[in-house]
């Protein structure tokens, strides 16, 4: 009863479709089933920017006894101001042959459905539009992924993601969909490691939540995670 009223259970979305969301108690699902392992796994991200947080009304009682009341006060025009966050979807991959990268917008490395990797990043989304920003895993190919890191960087170096509506979702060809919310204060962190989806070798993938946030970057969620990768600097092309 206890987790039902904290919401970690799966739920249907707007669209009728059954979905499961991803906490720290309910970490992992498989995706099982010929039908949800062929075509294409979707892999969205969306997020929204939201003013600083000011404190809520409340009884006198209840205020004395909130420990916000010992922190600074946050001037009421930083308060209002919103924030402009650019998210960055990406995935680092290791294939069964050993070889290992990465798809993601720094670089134009946005991949390909047809060769190797088997998987392609939509575009990029720079302001948090609706549509977000998607990636898609050719499932055909399932057989040459060892695993797959789905990971969320800050582009513009600042440390936001404790002022960001964020939401990563998992769609199969059927069978739920997989939601993983980016909501844990993490004021100092840049990348986030979101989740880690893995091939057991039996005709089924392992989806586990990771929602690891780090200060640093690409290099640093590859030594957290034993890619053994090469990194340098990288930039976005401008667009015209």
């Amino acid at each position: 009863m206890w987790e039902f009223l904290k919401g970690d259970r799966s739920d249907v979305d707007s669209g009728g479709q059954f979905k499961i969301t991803l906490t720290k108690k309910q970490p992992q699902h498989a995706i099982t089933g010929p039908a949800a392992t062929t075509g294409y796994l979707y892999v969205n991200l969306h997020w929204s920017t939201r003013s600083a947080e000011r404190p809520s009304g409340g009884s006198a009682l209840r205020r004395f006894f909130d420990p916000r009341i010992l922190r600074p006060l946050t001037p009421d025009n930083f308060s209002q101001s919103p924030v402009n966050v650019d998210l960055d979807l990406a995935c680092m991959y290791e294939l069964t042959d050993g070889s290992r990268g990465v798809i993601q917008p720094l670089g134009n490395l946005f991949g390909d459905l047809n060769r190797p990797p088997y998987i392609k990043l939509s575009g990029d989304d720079v302001s948090g539009a609706p549509s977000g920003e998607t990636m898609y895993i050719n499932l055909e190919k399932k057989d040459k992924f060892r695993r797959l890191l789905i990971f969320v960087y800050i582009y513009d170096d600042t440390p936001a993601f404790d002022r960001t509506h964020a939401t990563v979702t998992i769609v199969p060809q059927s069978g739920p969909r997989l939601e993983i919310k980016l909501d844990e204060r993490a004021a100092a962190a840049r990348s986030c490691a979101v989740v880690l989806i893995e091939n057991s070798g039996d005709g089924q993938l392992t989806v586990r939540r990771e929602v690891r946030y780090v200060h640093g970057f690409q290099s640093d969620l590859d030594r957290l995670y034993g890619f053994g990768m090469q990194w340098q600097r990288g930039y976005k092309t401008p667009s015209a």
